[in-house]
């Protein structure tokens, strides 16, 4: 049964949740005042917190990797040491060195040496190759390239001149820092906030990749928020993030949550539904890291005996759809779904700190949501060029101040960061980052997720939000994937809707049960006029859809793979027909 999507958020509701923080509190008392009165200027960095860890405890579990375990000790010998190499190599303050491997213990101790060193992390995604990864290569510009022995074959796929002189995989890493320095490189000490930490590369889904920047700054913003007052581990629980290290959940949520306490990491290698258990098991985990697509997966599997005694208690992701919350809490005996709401570049996030339900939580930082343009996605002026906020309930875009206290971090490209930013928004000079996403006011300093205005299209002079479709398209026992998109028909005024769904293995499609179903859940005009079936959904390797590939074949270019079209509540959907875009043209389709 799916579950509602929230409209508001109460006091009542805040303060039951204030209530069951309370045996947490003196995590929270401790972490509060870091996500208030940090500036950047304060010489707290990743490198100095783990400092402290080391130093106060160094035989507690640090990382955990296929159920062995590295110590706090241990690791931070092997960092300083790789540190120590890097330094006499000729990185410093400001330099990269650029990661491209798969989750594995090194990779993460790499990134760690590399910012204790005041240096850039440039943590590239291992699937690309060739002109992609040049790119991406090109930005950097890095000092030094660590490679993972496993993902060797994309350096195969580029010119070798491109290289940084000093390339080397995870094993010449560790013959080179053998006998090198184990005491922590002094300048770590000295390194203020603002100091770049990494840059993390967007999914590239269309076009080329962009390098957002993660300060430490905004690191230690997440410890505190999403870590310290949000996820509350205690130092004997275990983290496992199955999530890549190039991507901010992993990096940044998952490794903060685990330093705000000094609890321990466990990396999982890739992503199974099938194995994801066992490994949860075997690396002792009591929390893991998701993005809502993988709770999905993981829901979808055939129910087992042992899916309520799995020993995790505590999520912390992004993503999770209203409409799957409450059965994946119950089936797994979740006690706290910490969803949050963000993005690489964005200078703030929302946490689910008083275990709302269905909510993407609270945020106490300076934002915004306010009405925008329908066709454009900009934010819409008034008569006298401001900017106006929409009221409890209602959807709108998202935007966060930029101020000294909250800076924008931006990409490493100028003319990108400078589009993203909305000037005069309230009152002269001020500036504002457009978050790009639709979010729902729910009172309260909460917010819900509902669209990416990009996605977002417009049918029947109304907008249809995507998720809101796919979640009632998930809502069908016989569908296992779905992605939904706006497609263009000749002589019809806005996009019509379009979903590429996949079946489970052995389940037969009905068309005619599909559309009572979904005039049963949906207003009509955001019905999807186009279904169309396909044998998988490719993804990226953040689990994100390539729903841009699939919007432009539209349904003019869909090869041998099955597509219906809507023609009414009487029969549904039925097999495409040439004639049927001009049936919709001509408002002759879909009836009633």
């Amino acid at each position: 049964m799916a579950s509602e999507n929230r409209t508001n958020v109460g006091l009542i509701d805040v303060a039951k949740g204030a209530l069951a923080m309370v045996p947490d509190l003196p995590g929270v008392i401790r972490h509060a005042p870091g996500l208030v009165l940090r500036r950047p200027k304060a010489k707290d960095t990743i490198g100095s917190v783990f400092n402290d860890l080391v130093a106060k405890h160094p035989e507690r579990p640090f990382i955990r990797f296929e159920g062995n375990s590295i110590t706090y000790g241990e690791a931070n010998r092997k960092i300083n040491r790789y540190a120590d190499h890097f330094t006499r190599n000729g990185v410093g303050v400001g330099d990269v060195v650029g990661v491209l491997a798969k989750n594995h213990p090194q990779t993460l101790l790499v990134m760690l040496a590399t910012v204790k060193l005041g240096a850039i992390a440039g943590m590239l995604n291992y699937n690309q190759r060739g002109h992609v990864l040049s790119h991406s290569l090109g930005i950097l510009d890095a000092k030094v390239l660590v490679v993972d022995p496993e993902v060797k074959d994309a350096l195969d796929s580029i010119d070798k001149s491109q290289l940084p002189s000093l390339t080397v995989d995870f094993t010449e890493l560790d013959e080179q820092a053998q006998g090198l320095s184990e005491r922590n490189p002094e300048v770590t000490a000295d390194l203020p906030s603002s100091t770049k930490a990494f840059y993390i590369f967007t999914s590239g889904t269309t076009g080329l990749p962009k390098a957002s920047i993660m300060s430490h700054y905004r690191w230690m913003t997440s410890m505190d928020g999403i870590g310290g007052m949000g996820v509350r581990l205690r130092h004997t629980d275990t983290m496992y993030s199955v999530l890549p290290l190039y991507h901010n959940n992993a990096l940044t949520v998952s490794l903060s949550s685990v330093l705000a306490s000094g609890a321990c990491l466990a990396i999982g290698k890739s992503f199974s539904a099938s194995r994801f258990w066992d490994e949860v098991e075997l690396n002792r985990a009591t929390a893991f890291c998701y993005i809502g697509e993988l709770c999905r997966y993981l829901l979808a599997q055939p129910e087992k005996s042992s899916d309520a005694t799995n020993g995790i208690k505590t999520i912390v992701g992004n993503g999770m759809r209203a409409e799957i919350w409450d059965d994946f809490a119950g089936r797994f005996k979740i006690e706290r779904v910490v969803e949050f709401y963000g993005a690489s570049e964005l200078n703030l996030a929302f946490i689910n700190v008083f275990n709302i339900d269905r909510t993407a939580g609270f945020c106490p930082l300076p934002f915004k949501i306010v009405q925008y343009d329908q066709e454009s996605g900009e934010p819409k002026r008034d008569s006298q060029g401001k900017l106006t906020k929409v009221s409890k309930g209602e959807a709108g875009l998202l935007i966060s101040e930029i101020s000294a206290k909250v800076p924008f971090d931006g990409y490493t490209d100028d003319d990108a960061s400078t589009k993203k930013i909305i000037t005069d928004a309230f009152k002269s000079g001020d500036r504002w980052f457009n978050s790009g996403d639709l979010v729902r006011n729910l009172g309260m300093g909460h917010i819900a997720f509902v669209d990416r205005l990009g996605d977002t299209f417009r049918w029947k002079g109304e907008n249809v939000a995507t998720t809101e479709v796919e979640g009632a398209l998930d809502d069908v026992e016989e569908i296992e994937g779905v992605v939904v998109y706006g497609v263009e028909v000749r002589g019809a005024d806005g996009k019509a809707g379009m979903a590429a769904i996949t079946l489970r293995e052995g389940a037969e499609f009905d068309p005619k049960a599909l559309a009572d179903h979904l005039y049963g859940e949906l207003p009509a005009y955001a019905i999807p006029l186009f279904v169309r079936v396909v044998p998988e959904l490719e993804q990226t390797s953040t689990f994100k859809n390539r729903k841009v590939e699939l919007r432009e074949e539209g349904f003019s270019d869909v090869g041998d793979d099955d597509l219906y079209v809507l023609t009414g509540r009487g029969d549904g959907y039925v097999k495409f027909y040439d004639d049927y875009p001009d049936d919709v043209a001509g408002a002759k389709v879909p009836r009633g």
